[in-house]
Order: C-alpha cells, then structure tokens, then sequence
C-alpha cells in the first residue's frame, strides 16, 4: 500500500491551525479510520472503526458526521454537551446498524475528540485513540487507553514497553457501538495557551511511531504536522491504519477559514 497517497487536510480559523492526514498503512486493504477537522466550529477528532469487512469504516463514520455537524456560536458548556450527546446518539446509530446487519455483525469505533472555546478546551474519548500535549517543549499524554493492556500496565503485570508488543495489545475495553448498555466517555478539561499543539491519532500510530519522535514532529515548524506523523509511520512499515489531527493554538486569531490541501 506504499503507493497510495497520504489523504491529507489544512484548516486555519479563529485562533487555531490545523492539519489532518491519513493513510490505509502498509497491510491493510481499506481504511476504517476517520477524522474531523473542523476549527471554526472549535472541534477535531480521530474514530478508528473495527468490525471488518468495512463495518469499521461506517462506525468512524457516524461518529465523524455526527460531530461534524455540531452548529455553530455554542458556548463552551453547550458545545461540550452538544458533543457528548453526538457521541452517545452515534452510539446507539451504530448500534441500530449492528442489528439489522443480523446478530453476528460487529460495528464499533474508539473516538478521541478535542473541544475548543476561547480559552479553554476539553477532550473526550472512549477506547485507545490518544490526543496528545506539546507544551514548553514538553509532550504529554492527555488520554488515558481503554485498553486490555492498559488495565494490566495500571495493575503492574506489565511494563509499558511490554504492552506494545503484547499478543492482545489489539483488545479495547470501551468503544462507540460496543455492545455496552451505556457509553462511558472519559473527559479532560484544561485551560489553552499559545503556543499548544495537540496531537489526536489512532493507535496505528501510538503503537509504532516513539514519542520522542512525536514530540520532535510537532514542534517543528512547517508544512502539515499530521503529514510528517504519518509518513514516520509508514516509514516504520505500520501494519494498520494509521490518522492523525494536529493543532495548533495561534498567538492572534485569523479571519479568513482556508481549507487546502498540502501538495
């Protein structure tokens, strides 16, 4: 899959830059994932679909759409609940799906999606799409993975660097349209300086790419951040699909809304 190009995106609105890229990786025949790039509404996110047979890729997209169409001119405490209720009526979309699709159908997505509003931002996410911090030159992982592996580096059976390689490193333990009575979403809250840039990705990338590397790429100033993410994966010949969103808090607002895509 080396020859099929990195789908790539550039938003510039308000006081945010953003870029998103993604690629079916180097194994894999189609691509389950799915983004949001949207900086004039103030929201972002990554949804890594599972179920196969492209059952994954309708369950990112449900997600995807359903936050893509938050309106506009919310406050902050409207937007993060308009949000959350988006997610919790994908929820039970894809569900729905699962149903008429007969009873051994499997459609679900994990979802980490980032919230902005002047000053401050909030990130939701349920399953092992991480957003990640650069701040001060300092990386730092704002989500915490549910995961299989995750409960057992928490509990001390293993070590972070064991649960990389671990056979059932694949196994999440929360996730849009999984066959749960209701949908926990996990949420961070914090205040945005200028200056932050925030990673959102899919585990296709956090499993391969080091972050180190993640850090190094997003500080560097340039063309489409997302795109250098991406391609680092495929450089490590990643075995899934692999998306990334970034942003970056600007130090004055823009006026105009650009939506490009980098050559």
């Amino acid at each position: 899959m080396s020859d099929v190009p990195i789908t790539t995106e550039a938003v510039c609105a308000g006081s945010f830059r953003s870029f998103a890229a993604t690629h079916v990786g180097m194994v894999r025949r189609h691509n389950e994932d799915n983004f949001v790039n949207r900086p004039d509404l103030g929201i972002w996110a990554v949804a890594d679909g599972a179920g196969g047979h492209q059952a994954g890729e309708v369950a990112a997209r449900i997600v995807a759409e359903a936050l893509s169409e938050v309106p506009s001119g919310l406050a902050a405490a409207e937007l993060l609940a308009e949000a959350r209720l988006r997610i919790l009526q994908a929820h039970d979309g894809i569900r729905a799906e699962a149903a008429r699709r007969g009873r051994h159908a499997i459609l679900a997505t994990t979802v980490v999606a980032l919230l902005a509003h002047r000053n401050y931002y909030a990130c939701l996410w349920a399953g092992d799409s991480r957003a990640y911090l650069l701040r001060g030159g300092q990386l730092a992982q704002v989500t915490h993975d549910h995961s299989l592996v995750q409960e057992l580096v928490d509990a001390g059976a293993i070590s972070p660097e064991e649960a990389l390689s671990h056979p059932r490193a694949n196994v999440i333990t929360r996730a849009v349209g999984a066959d749960f009575s209701a949908l926990e979403l996990d949420k961070v809250t914090d205040r945005l300086r200028p200056g932050d840039r925030f990673l959102l990705c899919s585990d296709g990338v956090s499993k391969i790419v080091p972050e180190g590397e993640i850090a190094r790429l997003l500080a560097a100033d340039g063309t489409s951040p997302a795109e250098h993410v991406i391609a680092a994966a495929l450089d490590r010949r990643c075995d899934d699909n692999v998306t990334a969103v970034t942003i970056e808090v600007l130090p004055d607002p823009v006026d105009v809304t650009d939506r490009s895509s980098p050559a």
